[in-house]
């Protein structure tokens, strides 16, 4: 037997030891992260789709998917309803009261309104060319459409459902926030600026550039620090302070973002990559200086996401996909059509 001293390593061992510690270190490896996938719902149909919102008083998610709006119970993964009859929908919001919901219909040029318990339609408020993004702004009570085509922002009363501003912006917008203290942010997608409005004035207070992103689409909001998260081509996060619209920071996230979200009870911001397939995750907690902590592999063409303040998860949505369309000038990059009956919700949770 050998004499104690110290302890002697392989070359292969040595190996081994050295790959794990660049796992555990690297945020390229999704393993020793603290967000991992727990479950897959299929929810099938057809078509493709758009943005997601979870409630979590009502504990339902919904999904703009085709021509209607599916509603998922997160405690069983199972569809409970749907809203339905539109040419295409894009965007959520609802109201403060839990009793009505918005939805922006693109390719209808209005905004819908529906009742939370039975998902019947209320009312259809014309807007300006397709309506995105949507949000429902708590001060004012208003409803903010954000049109793409027409470049500009219809604001609706939201309890006698009139359209009472249509407010002029400098390019296309996309995604918008609120503070909930009565101002509205949106990222204006061909101009690479965040546009900041007054929802009492009605007005255009500024507008800042976005400083190394290229193409914002999605955009969540950190009220407690006054920080816009922007999700960019090219792999940025950019992050804002929206009280002197200076950038703070960027972070590294993967490629074809089109959602992000922000959990404040954890402060990580979050980014669905979809010609990545995975979701960025980025600490926002003093002294991390915006590190990306975890590059979760998800699906490829999971652009879209929803964070849910109440459990904590994570919820994206994708389908298989067949061959892509030939590219034209008018769609330069066209994507595959989703293969009917295949269309899924990938569930996400903290560790």
């Amino acid at each position: 037997m050998r004499a104690k001293s110290q302890p002697t390593i392989s070359l292969l061992a040595a190996c081994t030891l050295l790959f794990a510690m660049m796992l555990s270190a690297s945020p390229a490896f999704a393993a020793d992260g603290p967000y991992s996938i727990v479950d897959h719902w299929k929810i099938g149909g057809e078509g493709g789709w758009d943005y997601l919102l979870a409630d979590p008083s009502a504990h339902v998610l919904y999904i703009t998917h085709g021509t209607q709006v599916e509603v998922v119970d997160i405690t069983t993964g199972k569809k409970v309803g749907a809203i339905t009859g539109f040419k295409g929908t894009h965007g959520i919001a609802l109201d403060t009261g839990g009793k009505v919901g918005f939805i922006s219909g693109g390719a209808g040029t209005e905004v819908v309104a529906f009742d939370r318990k039975t998902y019947a339609r209320i009312a259809s408020i014309p807007t300006g060319q397709n309506p995105d993004g949507i949000l429902f702004e708590p001060v004012t009570k208003t409803v903010w459409a954000f049109n793409g085509r027409s470049s500009d922002a219809t604001v609706i009363d939201a309890a006698s459902m009139k359209v009472v501003a249509t407010i002029k912006l400098s390019g296309k917008p996309e995604f918008p926030v609120t503070d909930g203290a009565g101002h509205v942010f949106v990222n204006i997608e061909n101009k690479n600026s965040v546009v900041s409005l007054d929802a009492k004035t009605l007005a255009v207070t500024a507008e800042w550039p976005i400083s190394g992103c290229e193409s914002p689409s999605g955009h969540a909001i950190d009220t407690a620090h006054h920080r816009l998260f922007e999700v960019c081509d090219g792999g940025v996060m950019a992050i804002t302070d929206y009280e002197t619209g200076k950038q703070i920071a960027k972070a590294k996230i993967g490629d074809g973002p089109d959602a992000a979200g922000f959990d404040p009870k954890n402060q990580v911001a979050f980014s669905s990559d979809g010609e990545t397939g995975t979701l960025s995750i980025v600490s926002t907690k003093a002294g991390d200086n915006y590190k990306t902590i975890q590059t979760l592999p998800t699906q490829k063409g999971a652009r879209t996401m929803a964070f849910d303040a109440g459990n904590g998860r994570v919820y994206l949505v994708d389908a298989e996909s067949g061959p892509a369309p030939a590219a034209t000038p008018q769609n330069p990059r066209p994507r595959p059509a989703p293969i009917p009956g295949s269309f899924t919700v990938i569930v996400v949770a903290r560790k």
